[in-house]
C-alpha cells in the first residue's frame, strides 16, 4: 500500500501535465496530506500504516529524485515534527507532574530502562552502522544518542490496542522513565559532545590538508 500510494502521488506531483502538477504550488503542506493519506488507506486495508508512510516516502522520492520540491517537503515535515515534538513534550511533562505517569515504576523497570539506554540502544546502533564507513567517534556518538524514545509512545499505544499485556501501567511508567532520563542525559550532554566532535573533525581535516601539501611539495 505504501509503495502504490507513493508511486501514484509521485505521478501526481511530478508527471502530470505541466499546469496540473502539484509540485508547481511549492506548498510544503502537501507532505502532511501524503502522510495522512498513506497511513489512512493502509490502515483501512488492515495494514501497518506506520511502515507504509516510510515506504510511500521512498517511492515518492524515487519518482523524481533530483526535483527541488523534495527539499520543500522535507523542510515542512521537519518543522511540523519539531512543533509536534514540543506539544508532546509539554503533554509529557504534565503527565509526569499531575498524571502520575511514574507511579507504577519499579526498580526492575528502572533497571531495564537504564539497560536499554546505556547498553541495548548503543549496541544496536553500533552494529547497525557496521560497514557504513563512519569514523569511530561519529559511530559512537550516533549509536549513543539517536532519538529520545518518544516514538516508543506510538509503539506502546499500538501494541496495547492490538493485544493484552500484564501491568500496562508498569509499561507506561517504564517508558516514561526511559524518555525522561534520555531527555535529561542527552539534552545536557549533546552540545558539548557535538562541539568536541566538530573540533576533532576540524583538526583532522587540517592535518590531512597539511600532509597533502607536504606531499605536493
Amino acid at each position: 500500500m505504501g509503495y502504490v500510494v507513493g508511486r501514484v502521488l509521485g505521478w501526481l506531483l511530478f508527471h502530470m501535465p505541466n499546469r496540473a502538477k502539484l509540485s508547481r504550488t511549492g506548498d510544503g503542506f502537501v507532505a502532511l496530506g501524503i502522510t495522512c493519506l498513506a497511513y489512512g488507506l493502509t490502515e483501512m486495508a488492515h495494514g501497518y500504516g506506520f511502515l507504509a508512510v516510510f515506504v510511500a516516502a521512498l517511492a515518492l522520492c524515487s519518482a523524481e529524485r533530483d526535483h527541488a520540491y523534495h527539499e520543500k517537503l522535507h523542510d515542512f515535515a521537519e518543522q511540523l515534527e519539531r512543533l509536534l515534538m514540543m506539544a508532546l513534550l509539554v503533554a509529557f511533562g504534565g503527565a509526569l507532574t499531575d498524571g502520575g505517569l511514574l507511579w507504577a515504576l519499579t526498580w526492575q523497570g528502572a533497571a531495564f530502562g537504564l539497560l536499554a539506554l546505556f547498553v541495548v540502544r548503543p549496541l544496536s546502533g553500533w552494529i547497525g552502522l557496521a560497514g557504513a564507513g563512519c569514523p569511530t567517534a561519529e559511530r559512537a556518538v550516533i549509536s549513543f544518542y539517536g532519538i529520545r524514545g518518544l516514538g516508543s509512545v506510538y509503539y506502546l499505544s499500538y501494541a496495547l490496542q492490538k493485544g493484552l499485556f500484564e501491568a500496562p501501567d508498569l509499561l507506561w511508567s517504564t517508558l516514561a522513565f526511559i524518555v525522561l532520563v534520555s531527555i535529561l542525559l542527552h539534552g545536557a550532554t549533546v552540545t558539548a559532545v557535538m562541539r568536541h566532535l566538530d573540533q576533532r573533525q576540524s583538526r583532522g581535516h587540517t592535518q590531512r590538508e597539511r600532509e597533502a601539501l607536504e606531499r605536493a611539495r
